[in-house]
This record gives structure tokens, C-alpha cells and sequence, in this order.
């Protein structure tokens, strides 16, 4: 998607977005160390490359205009910390009522809008502010950092650098074609930009144009914005009209064993396992594909996710963002929240502590092999055989009481 993928999700805002906050103006910042000189000769480099792809000789002048490399950007590349929340906590912030409240005003204000964007491109008004409302909470935030620099500032630092310096080359084309002037080209520390934080090359594909004017303006054009939004997940197959999935509960003899083993199956097979629609309801299409997803365990809300949750994912590839999205398109239209609640004294596993754990149930004789704090089906097996020996549900969760339990 617009996102890079290393760079994952943080609740409320993604992380992206929460670091480049702490970013600021700092963008002039000069990196300690680095001459004049060798900051002429990076742009100098960049110059031919530019205008190989059409960008003029003015309006590159114009976007390195006080380019400096940010000591800070370079510094957040390096420190990106552990996301240790779990998936309740994330929802928590991230589809907090006052999301929800705005969201419902938005979908007042852009209701036309929105209608004649699904009509156009096929994907409900709901999911598209959704994403809006998680990417810059509705545009309040767009970032506020200089993309030029920003990505040339990542570049110069040779920070995944075949990435970054494709992502600056075609971030000047979009300048050159005149969708937004240089000043205006705000975005994230990482390059994602505008209301629905798009990576260049992402924008070259999926961005449009749609009330007309000429530029695919995804800053300061709400409509352009939603509708590249919609363009981009009707690009990788929205099923328009589908949800993204269902909340389910489990019968008591469910094996957690099988589900965590069987990837996507038909509602129908889920249901004969002992998965059923919360509430009481049937599972319209019975032979749609979905996948479980047990964020925590049988403590918690446990979900089957069909395949526009996948279409979400390419927007953002974490399973807590598409979660985020699905719940707070629902929330938007009025649905209420899920019918089981997270576990509410839950905290997420370090990478340490996950090691831990692995480690516990090696000395317990539950052999997982190494303990390199990768949650995979070997260390789900240990689980399930350590909880079957103990007396408790099997369902393979990795959580922080099942540590305390090991220790």
C-alpha cells in the first residue's frame, strides 16, 4: 500500500503518524557531522535521475529550496520502539467514541459525496471514512512534515535506500504534473501524505482526480482524498456490498488446536466446528472463505474475517488496523459494540517476555525449540499441551497470565 510495511500501527494513530508528531518542524534539523558540501553533492546526484523522469530544472530547485537532512528523522528510523499493546487496548484509542461521534458528523457532511464515491468506485461510505478517520483522524493531522525533504532526508541517510530514493523521484513528479505545490506537499516523517496518507507511488497509482479540476489533490480536496481512498481498495478487489467479517462465539468443545491450523475455510466449515454468529444470526453466505482471528484467545472477542478484512490490510498490513477500520466503519453506522468485551487487566508480551515464555514451557518439557520470541505453530502446540495438562482452555493464547501461570 502508501504504507511501508516495517513501519506498523500504533493505537489511535498509526505509528507512523504518532512518530512523525514527535517530528514536528524538524526538518531543517542538520544532521551533526554532515558537511554543506556533501549535501550539495547528494542533491546534485538526485538532479539527473530527476529529470530523466521530467521533472524541470525550477521545480526541483523549488522542492530542495532549504533542504537540509533531519537528524531527527534519521534518529526515528533507528528507534522505532515495540509496539506492546494489545489488541483491546488498540481499539480502545483507536475507535474512541469521539471517532466515532466525528465520523458520524462526517458522514453527514460528505454524505453525497461519499454516495456518488461508492456509486463510482463500489466501496461503502462507512469503510472510506473509517480509513480517513484512522489515517489523520478526518484531517486533523496530516503530518505536517515537508515530504521533499523528508524523503530526501531518508535517502541521503541511505535508509532502505532503493525505497526511499524511488518514493523522493516520484514525489517530484507529482510536483512536476502541478497535483500540489512543493510548501503543500505536507505528509508523515515516512512520506505518507494527505488526508488519507498515500506514499508517492502509491498516489501515482491510485490517486484521482474526482471533482475535475485537474489535479489529484489528496491535501486540500476532501472528495479527491475519499475517492482515491475507495479507487485504491476497489484496485485490489473490495467486495462492494460485503462486510469485513463477524464477531462469533465458540461452542465448549471448540479445538482451538485445528482452528489456529486451518487457515481460510467456508462459514459453513466454521459453523460445523463450533464457530457461530454472536446474537443469534446466520452467516448470510454461508460459502464465503473466511479466516479466525482469536486476538485474545477464548478470554476475548473472537472474530471470522472474510475477504475485504484482507482488502484492508493491503491499505495497512495489521491485522489490529483492519480490525480497527471494520469496527469503526460499524460504529460509524450505528452498530454497537462488540457483544464480548477484552479481557481488561491484558497487557501484550514483550519480545523478552515472549522469549520468556518459550522458554518456561522448554523447561516444563513442552519443547517449542528456541526461544527467539516468535509466536509460531510449534509454540502454539507447547501452549495447548501445557493448558490441557493444567486444567485450562486450550486455545494456544500467548498471554501475560499464562506467563505468570509458567513462571
Amino acid at each position: 500500500m502508501r504504507k511501508i510495511a516495517s513501519l506498523n500501527t500504533n493505537p489511535g494513530l498509526t505509528r507512523r503518524q504518532a512518530l512523525a508528531m514527535t517530528l514536528g518542524a524538524g526538518a531543517s534539523l542538520m544532521l551533526p557531522g554532515v558537511a554543506l558540501g556533501n549535501v550539495q553533492s547528494f542533491v546534485s546526484g538526485i538532479w539527473p535521475e530527476a529529470h530523466s523522469r521530467g521533472v524541470s530544472r525550477t521545480v526541483f530547485e523549488q522542492a530542495f529550496s532549504g533542504f537540509s537532512p533531519s537528524a531527527r528523522i534519521m534518529e526515528l528510523t533507528q528507534r522505532q520502539p515495540e509496539v506492546t499493546n494489545t489488541t483491546g487496548q488498540y481499539l480502545g484509542n483507536a475507535v474512541s467514541s469521539a471517532r466515532i461521534s466525528t465520523g458520524r458528523a462526517m458522514r453527514g457532511e460528505w454524505g453525497q459525496t461519499l454516495a456518488n464515491v461508492q456509486q463510482r468506485y463500489g466501496v461503502q461510505p462507512e469503510i472510506v471514512l473509517a480509513i480517513w478517520g484512522m489515517e489523520t483522524n478526518y484531517g486533523s493531522y496530516m503530518g505536517g512534515n515537508n515530504v521533499i525533504h523528508a524523503l530526501a532526508t531518508l535517502t541521503h541517510g541511505r535508509y532502505r535506500y532503493d525505497f526511499f530514493k524511488n518514493e523522493l523521484l516520484t514525489a517530484l513528479q507529482i510536483l512536476q504534473a502541478g497535483h500540489v505545490s512543493a510548501p503543500n506537499m505536507v505528509g508523515s516523517w515516512a512520506g505518507a501524505m494527505g488526508h488519507t496518507q498515500f506514499m508517492p507511488s502509491s498516489f501515482q497509482s491510485y490517486a484521482v482526480d474526482y471533482n475535475g479540476n485537474g489535479r489529484r489533490d489528496i491535501w486540500n480536496s476532501i472528495p479527491d482524498a475519499l475517492a482515491s481512498a475507495a479507487n485504491y481498495l476497489r484496485a485490489h478487489r473490495w467486495r462492494n456490498g460485503e462486510t469485513w467479517g463477524y464477531e462469533v462465539q465458540l461452542s465448549s468443545n471448540f479445538d482451538y488446536a485445528r482452528a489456529w491450523d486451518a487457515g481460510k475455510q467456508s462459514l459453513s466449515a466454521w459453523h460445523a466446528m463450533g464457530a457461530r454468529r454472536t446474537g443469534g444470526r446466520e452467516f448470510p453466505r454461508p460459502s464465503d472463505q473466511a479466516s479466525i482471528f482469536m486476538p485474545s484467545g477464548s478470554q476475548g472477542p473472537i472474530f471470522l474475517m472474510l475477504h475485504n478484512f484482507d482488502v484492508i490490510k493491503r491499505y495497512n498490513n495489521s491485522n489490529n488496523y483492519a480490525l480497527a477500520v471494520g469496527h469503526l466503519a460499524d460504529r460509524i453506522l450505528g452498530v454497537g459494540p462488540f457483544e464480548r468485551a477484552f479481557p481488561a487487566n491484558e497487557t501484550a508480551l514483550t519480545r523478552d517476555q515472549r522469549r520468556q515464555l518459550q522458554s518456561a514451557l522448554n523447561a516444563r518439557g513442552f519443547n517449542v525449540g528456541e526461544a527467539d520470541g516468535i509466536i509460531g505453530s510449534r509454540t502454539r502446540q507447547g501452549i495447548i499441551a501445557f493448558q490441557r495438562s493444567a486444567g485450562i482452555t486450550p486455545d494456544g493464547h500467548a498471554s501475560s497470565a499464562l506467563l505468570s501461570r509458567l513462571r
